[in-house]
């Protein structure tokens, strides 16, 4: 409507910056709606949460691989406490990552993770999780993060998950910018 008022450059104008505030607005939203598909779904490796551990355990044990990275620019050390674990399914598992921050600065950082096979990512259930949570380490500082999950015993009804005997649950850990409030606190205390 408004275009058709409009005529010559004053309506290419209007359609461009239309054009522009729409591919905006679909950036914005990209992450956190792709995240909610493959919350989901499973789709991407992407795991089921819980608030307990399972109420079914089977006699069926299964290999769970843990995998750790970092982004290109991140300064930290980051790995596995233990590189696999076999559970038996339903069994809740509890495994350690450790960070070390060997700068001379406060680094903040935020874990992503996936899940492989992709099929098996909406069994893996995680309990509690240090990922998509702000985590800050001062310099030369070490931490050991938990996570506890379980892989529920329905894949053995999924007909293409319930042929996978191993599970790899990877994180990757990328910097971002500490709150300008707790940055300008650190600086204080130093």
């Amino acid at each position: 409507m408004i275009f058709r008022k409009l005529t010559g450059p004053k309506r290419t104008l209007a359609q461009t910056l239309g054009v522009v505030l729409l591919m905006g607005s679909l950036a914005w939203a990209s992450v956190p709606l792709y995240d909610m598909f493959c919350r989901v779904t499973g789709y991407g490796g992407t795991t089921s949460t819980a608030d307990t551990g399972s109420d079914t355990i089977l006699d069926r044990t299964i290999k769970v691989r843990f995998d750790g990275s970092l982004d290109r620019d991140m300064p930290w050390e980051f790995k596995p406490v233990q590189r696999e674990m076999e559970i038996r399914l339903g069994e809740t598992g509890l495994a350690f990552y450790e960070a070390h921050n060997p700068t001379d600065r406060p680094v903040a950082g935020s874990a992503s993770y996936n899940v492989a096979p992709f099929d098996a990512g909406s069994y893996f259930v995680k309990i509690d999780c240090f990922c998509f949570e702000e985590q800050v380490l001062q310099p030369g500082e070490t931490v050991q993060m938990p996570v506890s999950f379980y892989v529920d015993p329905e894949i053995l009804e999924d007909r293409d998950a319930k042929y996978a005997a191993r599970i790899t649950l990877s994180y990757t850990f990328h910097e971002i910018d500490l709150p300008q409030e707790q940055a300008a606190l650190m600086i204080a205390d130093e």
